[in-house]
């Protein structure tokens, strides 16, 4: 219904129309002429202003619409009766151009009170009955239509705002079940290491240390030298089981639910039962998008990891700083900080790569390097998107 062009087909319609009518009776008289005048007005006006108003909801403008148009209407009946073909344009362009329903209906009023007074100015008193009759008809069929039809346009609107929240929910469970499976694999992977690997690896080690005990009651060097070899091998082990139980600790999921901070605080404190290394949160973050969340948290846990395996920390901070445009995640620790204290990690180091899709996915950024005053510090920086 906001297609210009069809609107401007109408107009030169409606006028040609109009012209048609008096060309059809000849001889031509003053009020032929007029009524082609009028014709002519109408299409000048409209083309220079009215057209302008298609699609738009000024409130002040369809004032000046409702009034060009019912002069037009009322001018040219007064001409010529046939001239009354131009209410047919008048009505539902009123209608299309309304800022309100209550408004078109004025407007409605107001074209056809000056239709009646069209047809007292042709006709005189004696023409009261077919104006108020034309007048009163067209009237009750552009309320009627018009009603309907802003009916049906509200319906639709109403389909397609319910349409986007189903999108939505769609988008939002499809995310859920996104996570859930993850982490379900995560949770997999986790007891699968620490059935297999894990346990092998701590047999491994009590083997070791029960060849040393039996190597101790006996004496010679080539005894020495394999009692090295086993403590080397417990070693190696002891380190293998190290790092598998950190493996684990990493794919072990942890829930956003509740929140990042407490998401967080779960994670500090089961670092901290862990690996002894305390975990101080600071988050103030609160109403953010879930997946946003998420993203967040696997970046605390994946930064944790990395104390864990190249630290030797004793304390670590997590905090969480969000203000209107984005939001930031820093982990800091006390410990060795990178290898070179001032240079940027090597790529794939410390979990680097994983970190880099991660925030890449939200749009943000990260940084990893030496922290100010000893140890290292990951800053996650993502554009903050609320909760739907």
């Amino acid at each position: 219904m906001l297609n210009r062009r069809w609107w401007d087909l109408g107009a030169l319609a409606v006028a040609a129309v109009t012209v048609l009518f008096g060309l059809a009776e000849p001889p031509y008289g003053p009020g032929d002429w007029g009524a082609w005048a009028v014709s002519g007005v109408f299409l000048v006006l409209y083309f220079a202003y009215l057209r302008g108003g298609i699609g738009g909801e000024d409130a002040t403008r369809h004032v000046v619409i409702t009034i060009v148009l019912a002069a037009v209407v009322g001018t040219g009946v007064a001409y010529d009766p046939g001239a009354s073909i131009l209410q047919a344009f008048a009505y539902p362009f009123i209608w299309i151009t309304a800022p309100s329903t209550r408004r078109a209906i004025i407007a409605n009023v107001v074209v056809a009170l000056a239709l009646f007074v069209g047809y007292l100015a042709h006709f005189g008193l004696g023409g009261w009955f077919a104006g108020l009759t034309v007048a009163g008809l067209s009237l009750g069929f552009s309320l009627a239509l018009g009603l309907w039809i802003t009916h049906i346009a509200q319906i639709g609107e109403e389909r397609i705002r319910l349409y986007d929240e189903l999108q939505a929910a769609q988008g939002q469970l499809a995310a859920m079940h996104r996570d859930a499976g993850v982490n379900e694999e995560r949770g997999r992977l986790a007891r699968e290491i620490h059935d297999t690997i894990a346990q092998s690896l701590t047999g491994l080690v009590m083997v070791a240390q029960r060849a040393e005990n039996r190597l101790a009651a006996v004496d010679g060097e080539a005894v020495a030298a394999a009692r090295g070899d086993v403590e080397l091998i417990e070693q190696m082990a002891r380190e293998a089981l190290t790092e598998a139980r950190g493996l684990v600790a990493s794919l072990a999921p942890v829930s956003a639910d509740g929140g990042l901070a407490a998401a967080l605080g779960r994670l500090g404190a089961a670092f901290e039962r862990e690996t002894g290394v305390r975990v101080s949160i600071d988050a103030d973050a609160t109403g953010l998008d879930r997946e946003l969340e998420v993203v967040l948290l696997r970046c605390a846990q994946e930064g944790l990891a990395n104390v864990r395996k190249h630290a030797q920390a004793n304390r670590a901070e997590i905090a969480v700083r969000a203000s209107a445009e984005r939001v930031e995640l820093t982990v800091r620790d006390d410990g060795v900080g990178p290898s070179r204290a001032g240079e940027p990690a090597e790529p794939g180091n410390f979990g680097l790569a994983g970190l880099r899709d991660r925030t890449a996915l939200v749009g943000g950024a990260f940084e990893f390097g030496a922290a100010p005053g000893g140890g290292a510090l990951l800053r996650v920086t993502v554009p903050r998107k609320e909760r739907g």
